[in-house]
């Protein structure tokens, strides 16, 4: 009866953790991962240690090593690209922002638009900063 309880109660924070991590940002989900593979081997490396098996201890943490220093940036405070939402986006930027050749048409503009919002749509897990960047240089062409 009690496993019942355990398991019934495990599945209950189970499903909350999964409705948390539909609502996140993706670079929410993506430093928590960081966090939960750098403490988890750090755990697996002292089990290993402490059951005497420092030679896979030891591989645990080269192979993990690697991944968790990838990411130092994210856990150092990195600062993200500053905001222009305050001053207006040149002509030639955003024809360099949309891929687009000077004076290039209307229809060619939308179609670069389109094509590049389906890929850095926050929604699609794009980042905001560059779908608003996309944007500015859409309303500045057309």
């Amino acid at each position: 009866m009690m496993m019942l309880l355990l398991g019934g109660a495990a599945l209950l924070v189970m499903m909350g953790a999964l409705g948390m991590f539909s609502r996140a940002q993706v670079a929410t989900v993506k430093s928590f991962g960081i966090w939960v593979a750098g403490i988890g081997g750090l755990l697996l490396a002292a089990m290993l240690f402490l059951t005497g098996r420092g030679a896979a201890a030891i591989g645990a943490l080269v192979v993990l090593g690697p991944l968790i220093w990838s990411f130092r940036g994210e856990w150092a405070g990195k600062v993200a690209p500053k905001r222009t939402a305050g001053r207006a986006m040149s002509r030639d930027e955003a024809y360099a922002v949309l891929g687009l050749a000077q004076g290039a048409p209307r229809a060619e503009v939308l179609a670069a638009y389109r094509r590049l919002m389906r890929a850095a749509h926050p929604d699609q897990g794009g980042s905001d900063w560059l779908a608003a960047r996309i944007n500015q240089a859409r309303d500045t062409l057309v």
